[in-house]
């Protein structure tokens, strides 16, 4: 009976062996929740979540975005000296961001109105380094096909973040706690994937200034138009916290980030853990031309499935949820997710075959699409935050979202269908 419930498929046991780990690791977050937001306050949510954002900004570009071309080259030589590229461009903007941060240290927390955050800018090129090597690590042992160590990761980050912010939080008033705690948790999770990197000394031999430069110069498309669009993509998803911040304050930015890692999380579980299997998965299919069209629209119709109806009931319930669980000044945080339920859907969804345009060499019309996505966004959450409402933000933002988002999926599975 048990052997019949196995996964038969090499790619649904990759996925089942991701989501494991990814289901433990963000389950203790949720678990941990009630306990977080009894030791920290709304405010200081919303400075954490600021600070995040920040870091967030610029890990996404650290690395030039080159660390999503380790899954092309053909032979583990190349893709190895992608890796050491990306390594030295993240080094390059750790450093560059702090000099920015102890020159312009004033202006950056008067344009954010938010002085909380002092002196702990400082914490940001830090955590930049360890986050966007995380993502590195990830990637290049998503190539090497290391799932179970990538499980391990996230699991371990989870443990330590969750462990750190509650007892940091019952030491220390304010939100030092939730940034220490996301320090030491990108630092063990690091440690973790590492070793598959350097356990093979025949292949870092391998690597040499001269590969380096060819690689970068053959893989262009990445910092031209991947990063410039990641860099769009990362400033559009945490828009509403730079605008709320200044404009509606950090309580309201903290119920808002609340609400999203609340929601979020359950879904992401089985989507991010699809996507890393799915992006090895597609391009192998492409190198061998097989029907990626296809193989494609399954794993969407097998996601929906999954998550819609769970989803929905969630949604109806939300207001109470939070209120029951997280304390009653949390109950506003369901009735954001309320708002923002079609558009979270869909940005599930989308985000799983986001490698599409990578893979088809379309980076440059991607990015055209994040620079209207952009603007539109920010026009819309600038009026409507500086003279309205955090309600009317929401239903605007997810009206523009959710356009965008359709737009993407029928461009992103046409193209595919028409390569085929």
């Amino acid at each position: 009976m048990l052997t019949k419930l196995k996964p038969k498929s090499e790619f649904s046991k990759n996925v089942l062996t991701l989501m494991t780990g990814t289901t433990i690791a963000q389950a203790i977050p949720i678990a941990i929740s009630p306990i977080l937001t009894r030791i920290y306050t709304p405010e200081d949510f919303g400075v954490f979540a600021l600070f995040v954002a920040i870091v967030g900004f610029i890990a996404v570009i650290a690395s030039g975005r080159y660390e999503q071309a380790i899954m092309l080259p053909k032979y583990d030589k190349y893709a190895i000296n992608i890796f050491v590229l990306s390594l030295m461009l993240i080094c390059l903007t750790s450093i560059f961001s702090f000099i920015i941060i102890f020159v312009f240290k004033e202006e950056m927390l008067n344009l954010l109105n938010n002085d909380l955050l002092g002196s702990w800018l400082y914490f940001i090129p830090v955590t930049v380094f360890f986050v966007a090597l995380f993502n590195l690590l990830t990637n290049y042992n998503n190539r090497t096909k290391e799932y179970k160590d990538i499980a391990k990761a996230t699991v371990i980050k989870s443990i330590v973040l969750a462990t750190a912010q509650v007892l940091i939080g019952l030491l220390k008033s304010g939100f030092a706690g939730l940034i220490i705690g996301q320090v030491l948790a990108q630092i063990f999770a690091n440690l973790k994937l590492a070793k598959n990197v350097i356990k093979n000394k025949a292949l870092l031999a391998t690597i040499s200034i001269k590969n380096i430069l060819v690689l970068a110069k053959k893989h262009i498309n990445f910092p031209k138009y991947n990063m410039p669009h990641a860099l769009l993509g990362n400033i559009s998803s945490n828009l509403p916290i730079y605008i709320f911040t200044p404009f509606l304050g950090s309580a309201i930015v903290g119920k808002y980030s609340l609400a999203l890692m609340i929601v979020l999380t359950p879904m992401s579980i089985i989507a991010t853990s699809t996507s890393k299997v799915y992006n090895q998965k597609l391009a192998e299919l492409y190198n061998k031309k097989e029907n990626v069209y296809i193989f494609t629209l399954n794993i969407i119709k097998s996601l929906l499935k999954k998550i819609f109806f769970p989803f929905i009931i969630f949604i109806v319930f939300a207001p109470q949820i939070f209120e029951i669980v997280f304390g009653s000044q949390w109950m506003e945080s369901g009735k954001y997710i309320q708002i923002l339920s079609i558009y979270l859907i869909l940005n599930v969804v989308v985000s799983i075959i986001a490698y599409i345009p990578s893979l088809l060499n379309l980076q440059s019309k991607a990015f055209k699409i994040a620079i209207i996505h952009f603007i539109l966004l920010s026009v819309t959450l600038y009026f409507t935050s500086k003279y309205y409402d955090i309600y009317i933000s929401l239903v605007s933002m997810t009206i523009v979202n959710s356009l965008v988002l359709i737009y993407n999926f029928i461009w992103m599975t046409n193209s595919l269908k028409v390569k085929n």
